[in-house]
């Protein structure tokens, strides 16, 4: 349960304690989660924006999975991103990645880029993947967008794909990838690292504090016949943990915390190391998951403290630790560290 309680995330006061909160951190840039062109989320970024640039905060953009279609719209998706949020704004705060050497380019991360055609479920059945997109479609929307902006954004516009397989990275045409996934062990960075700077591709992990998911309880008649259902486990840990013990939320919190820091340090090493691509390409961007994911349990705005929920909150079983602010505070700390 946040600090503010529920909210509105288009309301100008939530918008601007968020603002603070985001630059008071060391924060620069707000990577805004994007359901396409008309979406409710395409429709608050103008206030957002509004709101992100009179605290000095550069927006960019997290391509969702929204249709089956949105290979085939990547270019008119870049095109209206850039004309509307970018030209139209005089790019008062669209987010320009700067190089080494000076130069500038815009950065689009996408979500679920190269995943499985098909998962085998709980009854051993194949069942379709309902983002796949073949790599080959993938390289004909990619190649098109790079073609068109080349003599505007030479080699400096980055489409980075969602995925652990550089070899698919490369063969959809995205020029690096930056994943995702909370819940995975840093020990993997470095192969998928290797495997990005061998083929010529930039690549960037997220500094995260794991992956903590609420689910409402489920009786057996919620359940479906034949459904598989598995609950989400709590990471970075597989113990059981009892959310109605406080030494346990605190626990939780704990683990949290050390997983920022070792997902900032090993992030920080592998970008900045010289024998990896992207010191060569003057490449550095590191993405923090996230502002305020709260159904995933991955955010850092600020908890309200456990013993401040009201009765039906603690009904709801929420995970809230007795530090609301640990996560922001830790990551400020960390940046802070980058300029000392």
């Amino acid at each position: 349960m946040p600090l503010l309680g529920a909210y509105d995330s288009r309301a100008v006061a939530v918008l601007e304690q968020h603002a603070r909160w985001i630059a008071e951190s060391g924060v620069g840039v707000v990577d805004l989660s994007w359901w396409g062109v008309g979406s409710y989320t395409d429709r608050a970024v103008s206030i957002v924006m509004d709101v992100m640039h009179a605290h000095d905060l550069k927006v960019t953009f997290h391509l969702e999975p929204y249709g089956p279609e949105r290979a085939e719209q990547l270019l008119a998706d870049i095109r209206y991103l850039l004309r509307e949020y970018g030209e139209k704004r005089r790019w008062d705060c669209f987010y320009f990645n700067r190089r080494d050497d000076g130069r500038e380019g815009p950065v689009f991360k996408l979500f679920a880029t190269t995943v499985p055609s098909h998962q085998v479920d709980c009854h051993g059945v194949r069942q379709p993947v309902a983002e796949f997109v073949e790599d080959s479609r993938w390289r004909w929307a990619t190649d098109r967008v790079h073609a068109e902006f080349r003599s505007t954004h030479p080699d400096l516009l980055i489409l980075s794909g969602d995925s652990w397989h550089p070899e698919r990275v490369a063969a959809a045409g995205f020029d690096g990838f930056a994943n995702y996934d909370p819940t995975t062990a840093t020990s993997a960075w470095l192969e998928a690292a290797l495997g990005a700077s061998r083929r010529g591709m930039v690549f960037s992990f997220n500094v995260n504090p794991g992956f903590d998911l609420i689910e409402r309880v489920r009786s057996q008649q919620d359940l479906v016949p034949g459904e598989c259902y598995t609950p989400v486990p709590f990471f970075p840990t597989t113990f059981h943990l009892n959310w109605d013990r406080a030494d346990d939320r605190e626990r939780a919190a704990g683990l949290a915390d050390a997983r920022i820091i070792e997902t900032f340090e090993q992030n920080l090493w592998l970008q900045t190391h010289p024998w990896l691509g992207n010191v060569k390409a003057g490449f550095f961007l590191t993405y923090i998951t996230s502002f305020n994911e709260w159904h995933e349990g991955t955010q850092f705005e600020p908890m309200r403290a456990h013993a401040d929920l009201t009765l039906s909150e603690q009904k709801v079983g929420y995970h809230n630790s007795e530090d609301g602010f640990y996560r922001l505070r830790r990551l400020a700390e960390l940046v802070d560290r980058l300029g000392a």
